[in-house]
């Protein structure tokens, strides 16, 4: 019974680490940090951590590097981390983290409309598996418009009776600012789910040539540390802004890079090794609720209408297609037995 409720915990417990990322780098955004800098740093304290944890739990098991498949893990950290977490943070600095993890939920919708692109998927519209993935990608998208192009009325949810002092001393912008109707950051973040979704695909192929994820992702957090400092010294050549001061700047970068991308990564690997990668991606709502209701108590963060209807769009959008996917699964698995008993039954 443990064993069968140990993933669960997991990615349960993964959830609440990925929501408190989204808050302390919220409050570090609002202190002033920029988030090239954010970034940077994250990456940094990542590469630190999943460096050794990848050397030990893969010793020996690595396989040879080469070129072919140095040039495809080098993709990967542009796509799936310095163009990923760029897009994110400045798009999270400019809306909230509500509508943030909302929009990240489009994930599975774009990964399957680039697989299909790229052939990796079928859409079998005729089978009732390939029109629920369709229908979930054409409701996250009409969900992803909604939350991003209205705005609504204010929920009456109240207000949270929590005071906390920490943002009393790190938020430097108008506390009368509306982040809430500025189109950058709900775009940036959807630029973000692509970019992710298109490491998915270079990922997927890389994989099956070089089966060591955590080798792999160390190598690409290094690269991403170089690629995303670089950018970040670009961006923000003054070196008395990368200051981890005030306190939550440094609090902030270590969790990201330590917690989420360093621990984070290897919980997630261990239940995707166990379970399978649908039922990893079935606890994402759970996140978006996590951080919700903490943006409500320790942000003051409104619920509008709008950032409401769409959150449950790209959630239903999700479902569908992650259901789409799971019956697919299931007719592959079936196909692949009656193919193995009649292989069977003809060498009896």
């Amino acid at each position: 019974m443990a064993q069968e409720l140990l993933p669960s915990l997991i990615m349960v417990l993964v959830q609440f680490e990925f929501a408190g990322m989204n808050i302390l780098s919220k409050l570090a955004l609002d202190s002033g940090m920029n988030p090239y800098i954010h970034v940077a740093y994250r990456q940094m304290f990542a590469s630190v951590t999943l460096g050794p944890l990848a050397y030990f739990i893969e010793r020996g098991k690595r396989p040879r590097m080469t070129w072919s498949i140095f040039i495809q893990v080098f993709f990967c950290s542009v796509f799936g981390l310095t163009a990923n977490q760029i897009t994110y943070f400045v798009g999270l600095k400019n809306s909230t983290p509500t509508i943030a993890c909302a929009l990240s939920n489009l994930l599975p919708a774009l990964t399957f409309v680039l697989a299909v692109i790229f052939k990796q998927e079928n859409t079998k519209l005729k089978t009732l598996a390939g029109q629920a993935k369709l229908m979930g990608t054409l409701i996250g998208v009409g969900g992803a418009m909604l939350l991003s192009m209205y705005h609504g009325p204010i929920v009456p949810i109240g207000e949270s009776g929590i005071d906390v002092n920490i943002m009393k001393n790190t938020i430097t912008k108008d506390p009368n600012g509306d982040t809430q109707g500025n189109l950058i950051g709900p775009i940036l973040i959807i630029i973000s789910a692509f970019t992710w979704a298109v490491w998915f695909i270079i990922q997927a192929r890389m994989g099956n040539i070089y089966p060591a994820p955590y080798s792999s992702s160390a190598l690409m957090m290094a690269m991403a540390t170089f690629e995303c400092s670089v950018f970040g010294l670009i961006m923000e050549p003054h070196l008395h802004e990368w200051s981890l001061v005030p306190p939550i700047r440094a609090i902030s970068c270590i969790y990201s890079g330590v917690v989420c991308s360093g621990i984070g990564v290897c919980m997630m690997s261990w239940c995707i090794d166990k379970k399978g990668p649908l039922f990893v991606s079935v606890f994402s709502p759970l996140l978006l609720v996590i951080v919700a209701a903490l943006s409500w108590a320790l942000l003051r963060e409104k619920l509008y209408l709008g950032t409401l209807l769409g959150s449950l769009m790209i959630v239903l959008g999700l479902y569908c297609v992650l259901w789409g996917k799971s019956k697919e699964m299931e007719f592959v698995q079936k196909e692949e037995e009656l193919q193995d008993t009649k292989e069977d039954m003809e060498m009896q």
